[in-house]
């Protein structure tokens, strides 16, 4: 079984040099034996944002443009989540998409045309979405059928399905304020900022404590040097972001005011917190790393395999119910395009862009965030400098074969060290 699946599970057996230099030498010791991590997609991030600053200086850096990209990236960024806890079993899922359109139809239909409130109608489609992942899990995980041929069986049947729901060319509204300010909405300027500053210190206090509790316990942790270069970074950045979005956007402040974090942002960084607690905190986690490292070495270890998989796929299609939500949102509305099959290849190429093995047992919640930050960039920056549709499919696709390439090319020097 691999033994870098799980971040930071290494034993440290040999004294470590916790010098800034030493630290340095260790990481790029580490990213010539195949450990990079999302580092490329971070450094390919940072160029796409340069390059077209320097192109669009007046519209792609303006606050507007900014939020705006935040809400555009949103649901592929949800999508992509869920599907790092199936790729991190070597599995994939091709009806995840769908399974969002369809949770948010089902969602609308109680919502608008049986008049329930919005909760539960978000109830139902979150409801919707793990049944969807339920009947999958089963189908690959007890009778052993091919993800990709269940998923893609269900990619066909739940377009079908909303099709006969919301019928050729029809629509679905949704009217509930509440739901709608999901994605339309921005938090109070004081509420963006109590949240940016709690969450840093909340971030600090843990990871500090964690590093020194694994180390006190012989396992490798993150020496006071590195932490605080990374807490300084996430820092620096997360502040930058907030103060930008807390100041005035609006086109014409004198007629309507937009200001703040948008609400979506709160809904992203709970999922982050919630889900990465789940993967690197608790059995289940480790559980799943495993798996994905090496399915035959974990049966032998006790896991239960089956289930494993089973909740992975449950995660995976209730976390794009979520996104569907999200979708609704923002469009007002579902139709039998929503969530279609463009979202799901970005949602993929998003997680696999973030730095999620498509070999399974290496990945984290994070790698969605960065992913489909890129894609986003590449969307909307390409937009803006007016090119078409064509050329914006052709180099996302190229981008992610590069994030595919770097993957297959890490693990083979992985091997190679001796690092699997």
């Amino acid at each position: 079984m691999s033994t870098t699946t799980a971040p930071q599970q290494e034993r440290q057996d040999e004294p470590v040099d916790e010098s800034v230099g030493g630290i340095v030498r260790s990481y790029f010791t580490r990213l010539r034996g195949g450990d990079v991590g999302a580092l490329p997609a971070i450094l390919g991030l940072i160029a796409l944002i340069v390059v077209f600053s320097i192109l669009r200086p007046s519209t792609f850096t303006n606050s507007f443009n900014f939020a705006n990209l935040i809400n555009q990236a949103s649901a592929v960024i949800v999508i992509a989540m869920g599907l790092v806890f199936v790729l991190l079993l070597g599995e994939i899922d091709l009806s995840a998409g769908f399974t969002a359109g369809t949770a948010a139809c089902i969602g609308g239909i109680a919502l608008t045309n049986h008049g329930w409130p919005w909760y539960l109608a978000i109830v139902v489609a979150l409801l919707t979405g793990a049944f969807v992942g339920l009947c999958i899990g089963l189908l690959v995980s007890r009778l052993g059928i091919p993800s990709f041929v269940v998923t893609l069986a269900a990619f066909l049947g739940l377009q079908g399905l909303m099709l006969v729901l919301i019928g050729e060319g029809g629509t679905i509204s949704y009217r509930d304020e509440t739901v709608l300010a999901i994605m339309n909405e921005n938090l109070p300027v004081w509420l963006g900022w109590t949240l940016c500053v709690g969450g840093l210190a909340t971030y600090a206090v843990m990871t500090f404590q964690q590093s020194r509790s694994r180390r006190a316990a012989g396992l490798a942790g993150d020496p006071f040097p590195l932490w605080a270069f990374k807490t300084g970074v996430i820092t620096i950045v997360l502040l930058g972001a907030t103060g930008y979005l807390s100041g005035e956007r609006s086109r014409n402040p004198a007629v309507s005011s937009i200001k703040g974090v948008p609400n979506v942002v709160a809904v992203l960084v709970v999922l982050l917190v919630v889900l990465t607690f789940l993967l690197s905190r608790t059995a289940w986690g480790r559980h799943v790393y495993a798996v994905g490292g090496n399915e035959e070495a974990a049966r032998r270890a006790g896991i239960r395999v089956k289930n494993v998989k089973l909740s992975c796929f449950v995660m995976c299609s209730t976390l794009a119910a979520v996104a569907g939500i999200l979708l609704a949102s923002r469009d007002n509305s579902v139709s039998p395009t929503t969530g279609g099959s463009l979202t799901l290849l970005y949602a993929v190429g998003a997680a696999v862009i973030g730095g999620t093995s498509l070999f399974g047992g290496k990945g984290r919640v994070v790698d969605a965030i960065i992913g489909g930050l890129v894609v986003a960039v590449i969307d909307n920056g390409m937009a803006l400098l007016n090119q078409p549709s064509g050329r914006v499919y052709m180099v996302t696709g190229l981008v992610l074969l590069l994030a595919a390439s770097v993957d297959a090319i890490s693990r083979r020097r992985a091997a190679a060290s001796g690092r699997v």
